[in-house]
């Protein structure tokens, strides 16, 4: 078995591919979960008002109970959008480009 060179690999168009569309993904998704948590928080100081008010007439549960609990089920779906892409197509691409550098 050959010994893997990093120039080789840094070298490799597939290896900048790779980076280049990782770190777009996980910058999307970290923007996006910023906006959602800060925007939350936001409500939670201007608009009070909207998070208190009951989600049906006869409820006991106010609309910003359902809401936090969307932030943070929307985290966990976009957790795994990452995980899925990172399993399948970037894994992909690492295999290749060790493939490419073992040759």
């Amino acid at each position: 078995m050959s010994e893997i060179s990093a120039d080789h690999i840094q070298n490799n168009p597939k290896y900048h591919q790779l980076i280049k569309q990782r770190d777009a993904l996980a910058w999307s998704l970290s923007a996006i979960v910023c906006v959602m948590y800060f925007g939350f928080t936001l409500m939670i100081a201007f608009t009070p008002d909207v998070l208190t008010a009951p989600i049906s007439a006869d409820s006991v549960i106010p609309q910003g109970m359902l809401i936090g609990v969307g932030v943070i089920l929307g985290s966990i779906i976009l957790t795994g959008v990452y995980v899925a892409r990172a399993n399948g197509q970037f894994d992909t691409l690492t295999d290749e480009i060790i493939q490419e550098s073992l040759k």
